[in-house]
C-alpha cells in the first residue's frame, strides 16, 4: 500500500501541467526608476577620432524615499569578456516640487572631479558634461535626468581596445547616503546593446 502511495504521488509531481507550472517566472513590475533612452555615439567609433559618448535618459519618481544620489553606470565587454571597462556617475538628486516644471542645471557631481578617460578611486571613469534635468510633461510624477558617459576606448587594463563588436549594459541606481556610504535603494531594469569599434 505504501508503494503504491509513493507511486501515485511521483505521478502527480511529474504531471507535466504541474512540472510547467513550477517553471513559469513570476511576472514582476517594473521599478519606478527607468531608464528611457540610451543614444550611443559616434558609430562606429574609432578610439582614435575622440571619445564615445553614452548619452542616457533616466526616467526618476518624484518621491525619492530618502534617496539622494543618482549613479548610472555602464559595462562595456568585448564577447569573449577578456576585454573590460566600467563608466560610473553619481549626482545628487533631490525631490521636486509640481512648480519645478522647467529645465534646470544638473547640480555638480558628487566626488571628486573626473576628466574623460580618467578612472576614480574604485576603478570607474566617467564624464558627466551636458547633464541635465528635464522635467516629464506627462503626470508630474516622474522626472527625467539626461546622464552623459565618456569612453575613451581603452580597456580595463589602459590599452587601447581592438577592433570588433563590444556589449554593453547600462544600469542606474538611486542611493542613500548615509554613516556607512552609499547603499542601493533601488535599481532600474538594464538596457542592453552592441557598439562596433574601427
Amino acid at each position: 500500500m505504501a508503494a503504491l502511495l509513493a507511486c501515485a504521488a511521483v505521478g502527480v509531481l511529474l504531471h507535466p501541467d504541474v512540472a510547467d507550472a513550477k517553471r513559469k517566472p513570476v511576472q514582476a513590475d517594473p521599478p519606478d526608476l527607468q531608464i528611457v533612452a540610451v543614444t550611443v555615439a559616434p558609430g562606429p567609433y574609432s578610439p582614435g577620432e575622440g571619445s564615445l559618448d553614452f548619452t542616457v535618459e533616466v526616467e526618476v519618481p518624484h518621491d525619492l524615499n530618502g534617496a539622494t544620489m543618482l549613479e548610472v553606470s555602464s559595462l562595456i565587454s568585448s564577447p569573449s569578456k577578456s576585454s573590460l571597462r566600467f563608466l560610473a556617475s553619481r549626482q545628487p538628486v533631490a525631490a521636486s516640487t509640481p512648480a519645478d516644471s522647467a529645465p534646470q542645471a544638473a547640480p555638480p557631481a558628487a566626488g571628486p572631479s573626473v576628466k574623460a578617460g580618467e578612472s576614480t578611486l574604485d576603478g570607474s571613469a566617467a564624464d558627466t558634461r551636458d547633464n541635465g534635468v528635464r522635467r516629464s510633461d506627462g503626470d508630474g510624477k516622474m522626472s527625467r535626468i539626461v546622464v552623459t558617459l565618456t569612453w575613451d576606448g581603452r580597456d580595463q587594463t589602459k590599452q587601447v581596445v581592438i577592433n570588433g563588436k563590444y556589449g554593453y549594459e547600462v544600469r542606474a541606481k538611486l542611493l542613500v547616503v548615509g554613516e556607512n556610504g552609499p547603499r542601493t535603494l533601488m535599481v532600474s531594469w538594464p538596457k542592453h546593446g552592441t557598439l562596433e569599434v574601427r
